[in-house]
């Protein structure tokens, strides 16, 4: 405590305990705010990571179908024109078969790439319910929230007899 300018008076007491304080401090910190940072922008990273599915394992947005696929092309109305889309299911996994031409199709995985949801068709385009990630006829990413492009599987049609094999 100091008096009209004068040195502050102190004992020793009092600058053990300060001393004894400041020690406690450092201890209940226990990590500085560096270390903290670092740690907490890592974890951060790798939580968004995983949530994107980046980490191995597997496509969870690629859900198997079963292999050799079939479907007969005159069952969809909505596949007699090039640009029509059919909105199916192949052994369980949602999948979208788009007409591209006369005498190709493809076919995308209906699951969306960024957070799993599941992509609807709304004017000519696929959009995630979830997160607003927009994908063209053809799977690609086109608007939204960023993600990954739509799985392609592969796709062979047999015009004479009009069936689309996806696998």
């Amino acid at each position: 405590m100091s008096l009209h300018g004068e040195e502050p008076i102190s004992c020793r007491g009092c600058d053990a305990a300060r001393a004894g304080y400041g020690a406690a401090l450092e201890q209940e910190e226990g990590i500085g705010r560096r270390t903290f940072l670092i740690q907490t922008g890592v974890m951060a990273a790798i939580a968004a990571l995983d949530a994107c599915g980046s980490l191995g394992g597997a496509d969870v947005t690629a859900p198997n179908i079963p292999a050799n696929s079939t479907i007969t092309i005159s069952n969809y109305s909505s596949l007699a024109t090039v640009g029509g889309v059919a909105m199916i299911s192949l052994g369980g996994a949602p999948v979208a078969v788009v007409r591209t031409s006369t005498s190709d199709f493809i076919a995308l995985s209906r699951v969306c790439p960024h957070q799993g949801g599941i992509v609807n068709l709304l004017h000519n385009d696929f959009v995630c319910p979830r997160h607003g990630a927009t994908y063209d006829l053809t799977g690609q990413w086109i608007g939204g929230q960023r993600a990954n492009n739509l799985h392609q599987y592969t796709t062979s049609y047999d015009s004479t007899s009009g069936i689309l094999t996806i696998s």
